[in-house]
């Protein structure tokens, strides 16, 4: 199969130009100012972009949480992902406390195994660690798993205490993985949940309150000790407060290899979300919570500096009905998260690129490069060039958009951002050679995605 995008403009992390693209079955043969070649199928990006197929690093699919399972499986995930020009993403497999990081693996990957649409790999989650388990961690870095998640926060449930914390990143950085942590103080959470519901304060703005920016502060400053106290390089998922980015900057600028993702919904939403009438609050329970207003700008800034490296969905969707309702008497029960895998692309682009927040190339360079560096899929993905894999996207930079619950493809009863209105449609995407979204049409075949295994950790 041979396919050409002719008379798009490519655009990289550090090009523009206009150029045909030549795809030969899953893989960029040739980028030509204008090609002769033929073609089985050939696509006019005319007044077009094309860019490197995003990838979604932070991803929740088919979860089992505060007695509930994800809206999204690893099918319907997927396609949403393809839709908002997503070509791979990574999720996170959970290890069950007396279970074995293999097995968490065997579990996620029966899971994921012939339902995606889209690329895809796993983190693996470390929640209860001894000898045994952490010396799994060479040998899974060894089979393309090189990235590891602890927790500092859920006491109780995926907590890990700074012992833990130091011995992962120390085995992990010695055998050339990354270690990611969610870097919330858990134990202060614990004193001021318990405080909240005692005083009957029960409602979605509480559960926002009860992690304040400081929680999150102390976090990422003990996990940057730690990261330093090892000499291993360290990745804060989800970043959401403006004094924890200060505290990145500032690690980064001593040469530090300190990296963070931020989410769409630090950059877009505010506190202010919690108090919408009849239990609406709940949509946006999700952990960080959203932040005050203004501290997004914060945010923005980081993501132009370099500061912020990637911008990631975390997305972990509930159905407000039956779901999110668990909690409706206590905020301690809704399950945690928001749906955003397919908004995550479009957001950005309207709401960085064309408000002049960041560039085009800043762009590509969170949502497909930085990620692909970062975590051992460069250069096969994240780049447009011959030899790499024909992950692409045919962007419309003009076309008009209205994200809705009613018309979006995650499998989830709201969006988070209903309503909100800018410029920029993925046209087509393709995932390794073959398309899989047409004019907003899937098109493709669950089971076309293939599981990525993954190069050891290379500093950007």
């Amino acid at each position: 199969m041979r396919t050409i995008i002719k008379n798009g403009t490519v655009v990289t992390t550090s090009e523009n130009y206009k150029a045909d693209i030549l795809v030969e079955n899953e893989t960029i043969v040739a980028i030509e100012a204008k090609t002769s070649a033929s073609a089985d199928l050939v696509i006019d990006a005319a007044g077009k972009l094309v860019f490197p197929g995003a990838i979604d690093v932070h991803t929740h699919f088919d979860m089992p949480f505060g007695g509930t399972v994800t809206a999204d499986d690893f099918t319907t995930g997927t396609i949403a992902a393809a839709a908002g020009g997503t070509t791979c993403i990574i999720d996170y497999a959970l290890q069950t406390p007396g279970k074995s990081l293999e097995d968490a693996l065997q579990v996620w990957h029966a899971r994921a195994e012939g339902k995606c649409a889209i690329d895809y790999g796993f983190h693996v989650a470390v929640t209860d660690l001894n000898d045994a388990v952490l010396n799994e961690i060479p040998g899974l870095i060894e089979k393309g798993y090189p990235s590891f998640k602890v927790f500092m926060a859920y006491k109780g449930v995926f907590q890990v205490d700074d012992a833990t914390l130091l011995r992962v990143l120390k085995k992990s950085g010695e055998a050339g993985g990354l270690v990611l942590v969610h870097a919330e103080n858990g134990d202060v959470i614990d004193v001021l949940t318990k405080e909240m519901l005692a005083n009957g304060q029960t409602s979605p703005l509480y559960h926002a309150l009860s992690r304040p920016p400081q929680a999150e502060e102390e976090a990422v400053n003990r996990y940057i000790t730690m990261a330093a106290l090892a000499g291993a390089p360290a990745y804060i998922v989800h970043l959401s407060d403006s004094s924890a980015l200060g505290l990145v900057a500032e690690a980064r600028l001593q040469g530090m290899p300190i990296y963070a993702e931020t989410c769409p919904q630090y950059l877009f939403l505010a506190l202010d979300r919690y108090n919408e009438p009849d239990f609406g609050g709940a949509k946006y329970v999700m952990s960080p919570p959203l932040r005050e207003a203004g501290n997004n700008d914060f945010l923005w800034s980081g993501l132009d500096s370099g500061n912020l490296q990637v911008v990631a969905s975390d997305h972990c969707s509930f159905n407000l009905k039956n779901q999110k309702e668990l909690g409706r008497d206590d905020f301690t029960k809704i399950p945690n998260g928001a749906p955003g895998v397919e908004t995550r692309v479009q957001l950005l682009f309207a709401g960085g690129v064309l408000e002049n927040r960041i560039s085009i190339n800043k762009f590509v360079d969170l949502v497909s490069t930085a990620p692909a560096r970062l975590f051992g899929l460069y250069p096969q993905k994240g780049t447009i060039a011959v030899g790499s894999e024909a992950d692409l996207v045919v962007f419309d930079p003009e076309a008009p958009f209205t994200i809705s619950a009613k018309t979006h493809h995650q499998n989830v009863d709201y969006n988070p951002y209903e309503g909100f209105t800018g410029r920029g449609v993925p046209v087509k995407v393709m995932s390794r050679g073959t398309v899989v979204i047409d004019d907003g049409r899937y098109v493709g075949k669950a089971g076309h995605g293939r599981f990525q295994t993954r190069k050891p950790f290379n500093a950007l």
